[in-house]
Formats: structure tokens, C-alpha cells, sequence
């Protein structure tokens, strides 16, 4: 059972994956559901319905509609963009002898940094329509600091690979 521990870090980045790929079949499937959702939320919006022209009030639907459809989109690129560099980070991690506790502090920085980051962008596109994206990103500001973690997993996985030896021989050539 203590080897769970180790099993986690995996686990978060299959479901980065997972989550990166069900919501590209959700655009597959009905991309409309979202941009529809994205509209009826901008109608709630408390600085759309305090524009009086309704020209101005459709040109700013119409651009604000983008953005955050932008966001969702977003995510999908994050997720699973992330999620690749991290399994293979991960991977690469298991080549490296590491004390268990350098494997692990590098292990969950990719991993939770990895899994948490991209929802910034997935929350901004749900509430942002009717918070407002600005605020819809600051509310949910510290998932977008978990990219931060992510960087210094990355940097502490560099410094482990340069300063540890490995397990994976090169072939000479």
C-alpha cells in the first residue's frame, strides 16, 4: 500500500488525459452545447446588460463570446499537452537513482502542477461569461500558479538528471 504514493503522480496525469480528450469529444459531439452556454451567460452578465445600444451590446457579445471559447479550447490544449510532457517526465524520472524523497517532491510537482493548471482555463471559459473573464481568472488564480509548480518540477527534474546517475544506458556509437 505505501507504494501508492508513487502511483498517484501517474494517476493525476492519466486523468489530465482523460480530460483533455473528453472535452475535445464534447466539441466533436456538439460544439454548439458550449457556445450556446458561453451566450447565455454573457446575456446574465451584469456589464453586457448595463450596454444600452444593442449594437454595442452584440459587438461585445460577439468578441467576448471568442474569448472565451478560446478558453475552453484552452484547456484541451493544456491538458493534454501537459499530461504528455509529464508522462514522459515521469518516465524518465523511474531511469534516475533517486532517494524516494527526490523521486516524490518531483513526481507531485509535475503531477499536481501538470493536472491543476489547465482548469484555470476550463473554469475561465464556464464562469467567465457571466463574471467576467478577468474576474473568472482571478477567482480561480491558484490554479494558474500551479503552472508555476509545474516549472520548478521541471527544473528540479533538470537538476536531478544532471546531478544523479542514471539507469538508461546510451548506446555508443
Amino acid at each position: 500500500m505505501k507504494d501508492f504514493v508513487f502511483k498517484i503522480p501517474i494517476v493525476l496525469t492519466i486523468l489530465s488525459v482523460i480530460g483533455g480528450v473528453l472535452i475535445a469529444i464534447v466539441f466533436g459531439v456538439n460544439e454548439n452545447y458550449i457556445k450556446d452556454k458561453i451566450a447565455r451567460g454573457l446575456e446574465q452578465n451584469l456589464k453586457v446588460q448595463a450596454i444600452t445600444d444593442p449594437a454595442d451590446r452584440s459587438a461585445l457579445i460577439k468578441v467576448e463570446a471568442e474569448k472565451n471559447w478560446r478558453y475552453y479550447q484552452r484547456y484541451h490544449f493544456h491538458a493534454n499537452g501537459i499530461a504528455g510532457m509529464t508522462l514522459a517526465l515521469l518516465i524518465f524520472l523511474s531511469f534516475l537513482q533517486l532517494a524516494k524523497i527526490e523521486h516524490l517532491l518531483s513526481s507531485y510537482m509535475l503531477a499536481v502542477g501538470g493536472f491543476c493548471y489547465p482548469f484555470v482555463w476550463l473554469f475561465a471559459g464556464i464562469y467567465g461569461p457571466i463574471m467576467g473573464r478577468t474576474e473568472a481568472k482571478e477567482a480561480f488564480a491558484i490554479l494558474g500558479y500551479m503552472g508555476g509548480l509545474y516549472l520548478v518540477g521541471v527544473g528540479f527534474t533538470l537538476y536531478l538528471a544532471l546531478t544523479k546517475s542514471w539507469t538508461l544506458k546510451f548506446p555508443v556509437q
